[in-house]
């Protein structure tokens, strides 16, 4: 694997650490400690200078879908989880059970959640947008008041509602 490069972005919802390649970006989170702040290589790749521009973009209501190529190690079935949940259209969500569905076998409710969990690229691959199968905010690495913050700014921008939960 390639050296990861860091880089930082305060977003509205707390700085975010941003780590990629020249190729790809690797990991997209949630800093909410200065102990958590890295300083990997030195420098910032077209694709990290990217990223950071469309985050801008997503946050200022202007963008819905993320160009940036993206890619994290895991297992077959981790990669068709987080695959799966970049078909997740912006301003909707799904349950834990219709992740499993997508993925052809209900009884992988749980691998997938944990798959879910498992994402390092936030927002990017959306996994914010997989809730409880009752229709309430269940797990997200990065707080359930991030979670509530994403959705809530997505469905106010795909459809002018202000409060989701």
């Amino acid at each position: 694997m390639p050296p990861l490069y860091y880089t930082y972005y305060q977003s509205p919802v707390g700085m975010l650490k941003i780590g990629g390649t020249d190729q790809y970006i690797a990991e997209i989170s949630f800093i909410d400690k200065q102990e958590q702040v890295e300083h990997g290589e030195p420098g910032i790749s077209e694709v990290m200078h990217q990223c950071t521009e469309e985050l801008i973009e997503f946050f200022n209501g202007k963008r819905r879908v993320f160009d940036i190529p993206v890619y994290q190690e895991g297992t077959e079935f981790q990669q068709k989880v987080w695959s799966e949940l970049l078909n997740i259209s912006f301003g909707k969500t799904i349950s834990y059970m219709d992740l499993a569905k997508r993925l052809g076998d209900v009884k992988s409710i749980r691998a997938a959640a944990s798959t879910n969990g498992k994402n390092h690229i936030a927002i990017v691959v959306p996994c914010h947008r997989v809730i409880g199968s009752n229709h309430t905010l269940v797990g997200y690495a990065g707080g359930l008041w991030r979670k509530k913050w994403l959705l809530e700014h997505e469905m106010k921008v795909a459809h002018g509602v202000q409060t989701l939960f």
